[in-house]
């Protein structure tokens, strides 16, 4: 009897085993596993020296590391197909959110040249100017962001099953995403602002 173990498929259930003499149920193919704490490759002709004492007719061949066989089909293969499939996806939804920020928050500042105009007729300075569009795209910001975060740490949470080698609330990958977002959302108020702030009043006021 062996404790129970996935044998057959890495992400299968743990399941009862044992084992049988190959007289009674034989495959042309069996595998070895070795556990050292040197390096495999020290024991590899020592290995095959006691193998082929017992049995000198008894073929060796594909002699892997561990790590190199669960990178084959049965083992972590699919799993870094569908991860790069979704790395993709999200990078290229990231720059589409990118993209449709900029373009929302830009054409709003744009929006506002009249009004821009109005204030620095009326004596607004252009730091004047830079700080009201930056203070009104900041509490877009806020909102769009808390939202987001919110929504992306229940993902997390639903998704941290299927996830190897990372959390399902990295806090590396909320931050970058989060300090992308701010960038693009500050560019986006900031530069038509600035170039509406340049111009001169009368023609801004005769924007539409």
């Amino acid at each position: 009897m062996a404790d129970n173990g996935k044998y057959r498929f890495l992400f299968e259930d743990p399941q009862p085993y044992f084992y049988v003499p190959i007289a009674q149920e034989y495959t042309g193919l069996r595998v070895l596993q070795v556990r050292t704490s040197r390096l495999p490759e020290t024991m590899l002709p020592a290995l095959a020296r006691a193998l082929l004492a017992r049995e000198p007719d008894l073929p060796l061949y594909d002699v892997q590391r561990m790590t190199e066989a669960l990178g084959s089909g049965p083992g972590f293969f699919p799993v870094r197909v569908g991860a790069a499939a979704a790395a993709t996806f999200g990078l290229l939804g990231l720059a589409l959110a990118i993209v449709g920020i900029y373009g929302v928050m830009s054409y709003g500042a744009s929006q506002r040249t009249h009004e821009m105009g109005v204030r620095i007729a009326l004596g607004a300075t252009r730091r004047d100017i830079l700080r009201l569009v930056l203070r009104d795209g900041v509490r877009i910001l806020s909102i769009g962001l808390g939202a987001g975060l919110v929504i992306a740490l229940w993902s997390g949470s639903v998704l941290e099953s299927v996830l190897f080698g990372v959390s399902g609330h990295d806090a590396i990958t909320f931050a970058a995403v989060s300090a992308i977002v701010v960038c693009v959302v500050l560019a986006a108020c900031t530069i038509p602002a600035w170039h509406a702030a340049r111009v001169d009043p009368t023609v801004a006021l005769r924007a539409e």
